[in-house]
């Protein structure tokens, strides 16, 4: 991994689209985060999408150049699938925005997902529970697994993201980050819809900078 990269961005509030992230244009020059088989286990470990005990598998067994390939075909997917975010964000989905997405439709018949039953987590037993009573909520939960036996079951987690930004996000809060150079996309999640910057530290800051010298220039410039 690049020293001087800059570490990657979830700011979406969704993993498809930090997926698709992963490369973008958050100041001025353009930064990849998944340009080697490294890049994309250290990007999947920190999305928290697949298990490290898995990750450190796949880094240890897998062929010389073997997770580079991988890589590749995740910028790919990604590459073929941002053109359909930006033509559709802004509205709502119709179904017949289906017919465009087969290739993913096609990568997804290779998942070997299966559920199992376990222990929920006992904090959140406790918060759904009623102050000094035992929570009604089941102490069991349904938890989703995958089998990961090749490296090529790494773009699987990667297109589930996808598959649940279309099928379960309002395409109507899909949003461009606003900064003039900035390729970050995001969901407005906040009460008005009113979200207009991937993060106030870096593009709204730039933001406000720029029209506080707007406003400077603009004063010196009225007759006194």
């Amino acid at each position: 991994m690049t020293a001087t990269r800059p570490p990657p961005f979830f700011i979406a509030d969704n993993r498809g689209l930090d997926f698709l992230n992963s490369i973008a244009v958050p100041v001025d020059t353009k930064v990849e985060w998944l340009s080697s088989g490294e890049d994309l286990l250290a990007w999947m470990k920190q999305a928290e999408l697949v298990p490290a005990d898995a990750l450190n598998a796949f880094r240890k067994n897998a062929l010389p150049g073997e997770l580079d390939a991988i890589a590749a075909q995740a910028r790919a997917l990604r590459d073929w699938f941002k053109p359909f975010v930006y033509k559709h964000m802004g509205k709502s989905l119709e179904p017949n925005a289906a017919r465009q997405l087969g290739p993913l439709n096609q990568l997804l018949t290779r998942d070997d997902e299966f559920g199992q039953i376990a222990v929920r987590d006992r904090l959140y037993r406790l918060e759904h529970g009623h102050a000094g009573q035992k929570s009604s909520v089941s102490g069991l939960v349904w938890r989703r697994q995958r089998r990961w036996q090749s490296p090529e079951s790494l773009l699987l987690p990667l297109a589930r993201s996808l598959a649940d930004l279309v099928c379960n996000e309002d395409f109507t809060c899909v949003k461009a980050c606003e900064g003039p150079e900035c390729t970050l996309l995001f969901v407005d999640r906040t009460r008005g819809r009113a979200r207009r910057w991937c993060s106030m530290s870096i593009c709204g800051n730039r933001a406000k900078q720029a029209a506080h010298r707007k406003r400077t220039q603009q004063a010196r410039k009225r007759p006194k």
